[in-house]
């Protein structure tokens, strides 16, 4: 392929992302992406078969964006700092240098595009996956089963989408109020999800309650 061919293609997807985060995938029309990508609608087929291909694509950079994310937070280069820590900065860091994609991910959650939705909750699914492996690695490594590493992961993942999602409307001077919100936030969901025996929380019998 072309440097001029993969330049058009990459202006498509940069269009349709555009485009997605002002008012949704689902409303868009082939012939309004390729005016904005400054090509004409018959040579939008030479790079997709049709819109919904393309939407696609953008499912395909978020989920790799989300990876590379979960990678890079595995690596913290400031030892100093928690892995909780280090992966909401990351995260943080990463949907405000892709604003654009993390409005789709937001967006389209809920977007009328079944094989949108579908390829989304697999690359949700991928993530959480991946973060209820790096849960079960650590409470292992400290010796602190947890009840449902899946279940966490995904209460994690639901705790920094939606709140991380404010990042977005804030000034730069306050993401660091939002980050420390966020980590106390994971925390208590940790704390909940830590196996708990007699010796933490001693039971009591509902019946014994006036």
């Amino acid at each position: 392929m072309s440097k001029a061919k993969d330049q058009t293609r990459r202006n498509l997807i940069d269009a349709a992302l555009k485009l997605s985060a002002e008012r949704g995938f689902a409303s868009l029309s082939l012939r309004e992406v390729a005016k904005h990508a400054g090509i004409t609608p018959a040579a939008f087929y030479r790079h997709f078969h049709d819109l919904d291909e393309l939407g696609l694509i953008l499912i395909d950079e978020v989920g790799l964006g989300l990876r590379q994310l979960l990678r890079e937070a595995r690596r913290p280069n400031d030892h100093t700092k928690s892995l909780i820590r280090s992966s909401v900065e990351a995260f943080i860091s990463y949907i405000t240098e892709n604003a654009n994609l993390f409005r789709v991910l937001q967006g389209e959650r809920q977007g009328s595009s079944i094989a949108f939705r579908k390829a989304l909750f697999t690359e949700l699914g991928r993530f959480i996956e991946e973060v209820a492996e790096d849960l079960e690695r650590v409470a292992t490594e400290f010796n602190q089963p947890l009840t449902d590493p899946g279940l966490a992961a995904e209460s994690i993942v639901a705790v920094a989408f939606t709140m991380g999602g404010e990042a977005l409307d804030l000034p730069r001077h306050r993401r660091a109020e939002l980050i420390e919100r966020i980590v106390k936030a994971i925390k208590m969901v940790l704390t909940g999800a830590l196996v708990q025996t007699q010796k933490t929380l001693p039971r009591r019998k509902l019946s014994s309650r006036k």
